[in-house]
């Protein structure tokens, strides 16, 4: 089976790449496709094919496809431009006439109103009308999201967020990388899969961080434009500040929040669960 993985120069799809070699896929049957030369030529180190190829390209794209018994297309980058990226990557996959597209989605997808959903939503819908065999993995949110923030709550003793007491499925990259493979590798996978680990709101979020830190860790629930301001002073553009502070209110919502059976399934285990998570990070 020969699989072709995309944005395999991001941090997902690296471990994606790397999850198929622990798996036993041999690397000649790995293909992986991305921009970043120099994190291309570190996967080529480890056997595997690879192509340079921008999402915007499609010639490239469909030489890259050609010939490949499955695709997994991992989300673009470029908030506003994802669905025509994407759809270069649907007809490549098309032309090929691939067994299986595998695409990483977003949580509740069908139904969600968070703003990141709606071209998630759009590519889905793409997909569909390709005809094309597919499964649609839909990740909630990363656990390095709040990982990646140890330091600043440290600094300020706590967590500032817009979600009131709704619950967060988040899980490691490597958890949501790991499934990823798995799913490329089953005979038959589901067509959609809810991926998240074990739910935990804001409140509860502080909460592990004060243990994991040893002092006490407070949450703050603010309006989102409030929220937004307070993320512009902190450095981040305006328009993605807002897209965090309304991805929260999704939060409150319940639109990050899946049961942990389906990515406990594909991982054969529980995911890493937040304490552990924050612990490596520390």
């Amino acid at each position: 089976m020969s699989l072709v993985v995309t944005g395999a120069t991001g941090q997902l799809g690296h471990l994606v790449v790397t999850s198929l070699l622990a798996k036993g896929v041999p690397a000649e049957r790995i293909v992986a496709l991305g921009r970043d030369e120099e994190r291309l030529a570190r996967l080529a180190d480890l056997g595997v094919a690879t192509r340079r190829v921008d999402y915007a390209d499609l010639a490239a794209l469909a030489d890259a496809v050609a010939g490949a018994e499955r695709v997994l297309l991992i989300s673009g980058s470029e908030v506003g431009q994802r669905l025509p990226q994407h759809q270069n990557v649907i007809d490549a996959a098309k032309a090929a006439g691939v067994d299986l597209l595998a695409y990483t989605s977003i949580a509740n997808a069908d139904t969600s109103g968070i703003v990141l959903a709606a071209e998630h939503q759009a590519t889905e819908d793409a997909i569909v009308a390709s005809g094309l065999p597919h499964t649609f993995l839909r990740n909630s949110w990363y656990l390095e999201n709040y990982t990646g923030q140890l330091a600043t709550y440290a600094e300020h003793g706590s967590v500032l967020g817009a979600a009131g007491d709704g619950r967060v499925s988040a899980a490691t990259r490597a958890d949501f990388a790991e499934a990823a493979a798995a799913a490329l590798l089953l005979e038959r996978p589901k067509a959609v899969y809810e991926l998240g680990g074990a739910a935990f709101s804001l409140k509860e979020l502080a909460a592990t961080v004060g243990d994991v830190l040893g002092r006490d860790v407070t949450y703050t629930d603010l309006p989102a434009e409030e929220l937004t301001k307070v993320l512009v002073g902190a450095g981040l553009p305006e328009a993605y500040a807002a897209v965090l502070a309304d991805a929260d209110l999704g939060l409150g919502r319940g639109e990050l929040y899946v049961e942990p059976d389906d990515l406990e399934t594909l991982l054969g285990r529980p995911s890493t669960s937040l304490a552990d998570a924050l612990r490596a990070a520390r």
